[in-house]
């Protein structure tokens, strides 16, 4: 690196970004935005993907709202002229097949006059991974791992060894649940009254950690679909789980105890990855299964 370019990140598809100091404004994919902010980067807006809508999804939101950062809007509806005017030095995305970023087109990037960088959130890493990743990404950007002490830091954040921390306790706290219980869990993503996508384990890297913490997670069976076996409700009910998980996002239908068997409880396929979010969802696990 040059002695003009003192900051420099190379993501998770091999794109190196360089600039002559680390960027201050970050706009960010929702999910990557939330993450930063647990990690102590506040980002000047938010924008979705193209399954999201005019409003910031509350379940993806993290403490975005409560941080006041404002949402661009999502896919074909995200506005141009607002990202420009919120002055991006970086634009922070996610990407699952180390190839592309998954929710900003590159050309608006390119447009706006900021680089792009996305880490991977699939499963070609694991979950611990995954959350390494952004805490170096926010590190580089000048966060403290907490929510005080950093550039554009929000002041509400965990500090990054109690975040840490917290994690550790609460796969403990699911590995003494989940090794007590004898319940089985199915992961789905409701499409409407016919039509349900069951998730397959080892395609999600929260899923992949459940189960090495011995949850005892539902396979669909056979059928096509990388991430998703797409069925109807009858199949939910074939494979009769314990528990399911359904997709909490504003996309998804929720489904009533009924078509999913009796005892649900919320996943957001799309947790912000932070060691603080995962240590949340783990917990409100440990609860389901206990119930």
């Amino acid at each position: 690196m040059s002695e003009t370019r003192a900051w420099g990140f190379t993501d998770d598809r091999g794109t190196a970004v360089e600039a002559v100091r680390a960027p201050v404004r970050v706009a960010a994919y929702v999910r990557a935005g939330a993450a930063l902010l647990d990690l102590g980067v506040t980002p000047v807006a938010v924008y979705g993907s193209g399954h999201d809508g005019d409003v910031l999804d509350p379940v993806k939101a993290g403490r975005l709202e409560a941080a006041g950062v404002p949402y661009l809007g999502a896919g074909r509806a995200l506005d141009e002229a607002r990202l420009g005017a919120s002055r991006p030095e970086l634009i922070v995305d996610v990407t699952y097949d180390g190839k592309s970023a998954y929710a900003v087109d590159e050309g608006v990037a390119e447009r706006v006059g900021a680089p792009v960088v996305a880490l991977s959130v699939g499963n070609e890493l694991t979950l611990g991974a995954i959350i390494g990743r952004f805490g170096e990404l926010a590190a580089a950007l000048g966060g403290s791992g907490s929510g005080s002490g950093g550039r554009g830091v929000s002041g509400s954040g965990a500090p990054a060894a109690e975040a840490a921390e917290s994690l550790v306790s609460a796969e403990a706290v699911l590995r003494d649940v989940a090794a007590r219980v004898d319940v089985s869990v199915l992961a789905l993503s409701g499409a409407g009254a016919g039509q349900v996508h069951l998730a397959r384990p080892q395609a999600w890297p929260e899923l992949a950690r459940l189960a090495e913490l011995g949850v005892r997670l539902v396979d669909p069976g056979p059928g096509p679909g990388a991430n998703w076996l797409t069925a109807d409700w009858e199949r939910v009910a074939a494979l009769a789980p314990g528990l399911v998980l359904y997709d909490s996002r504003a996309n998804a239908v929720v489904p009533t105890g009924t078509a999913a068997g009796g005892r649900v409880a919320p996943w957001n396929p799309e947790t912000p990855p932070s060691a603080e979010a995962y240590a949340a969802f783990f917990l409100e696990l440990a609860e389901a299964l206990r119930a």
